[in-house]
């Protein structure tokens, strides 16, 4: 039995994701870093691409619901590549990011709320690279890699449609 064309791309997705999410796991249980608000962020649309791009196998069949699931995988490679920019933005001091997980206490607290502030304050700050390779930390390879396959399948989908037509 061979895979249809939006199973192939759609498992593709699935594979790739599930290739990141491996790695983002091995570095937390294996090497022992702990992930961070924003880490977990990008977690959640490798889950969806994973689920949507293991589905087109069962409905392979059904060609335009496999392709449907084929493309919310991609997207969701394209959302999870979007927040590791926006992460390693924040690790970069390009910009801001969330107070919750930057460390950055607001100015003008009342005692109570500094109080409140550092005693509700995460460990694992988001605006630290816990780990880089070449200069570029996990978030921005998360945003390379996600968003290189995402743009290959996406490229690719649209030069081959007849092939799920």
């Amino acid at each position: 039995m061979s895979l249809t064309y939006p199973t192939r791309v759609g498992l593709a997705a699935a594979l790739g994701s599930i290739a990141l999410l491996g790695g983002a796991y091995y570095f937390q249980y294996v090497v022992g870093l702990a992930p961070c608000d924003m880490c977990f962020w990008q977690r959640y649309p490798h889950m969806v691409a994973i689920v949507a791009g293991l589905l087109t196998l069962p409905l392979m069949r059904a060609r335009q619901v496999a392709l449907l699931l084929a493309v919310v995988a991609i997207l969701a490679l394209f959302v999870t590549a979007g927040i590791g920019v926006f992460h390693a933005g924040v690790e970069y001091r390009l910009w801001e990011g969330p107070q919750a997980c930057s460390g950055r206490i607001p100015t003008g607290l009342s005692a109570e709320e500094l109080k409140k502030v550092l005693l509700g304050a995460r460990m694992v700050r988001c605006d630290e690279a816990a780990w880089k390779m070449w200069g570029i930390s996990m978030a921005g390879w998360n945003a390379i890699l996600s968003g290189g396959l995402a743009t290959l399948l996406s490229v690719h989908l649209l030069r081959h449609r007849k092939a799920y037509a």
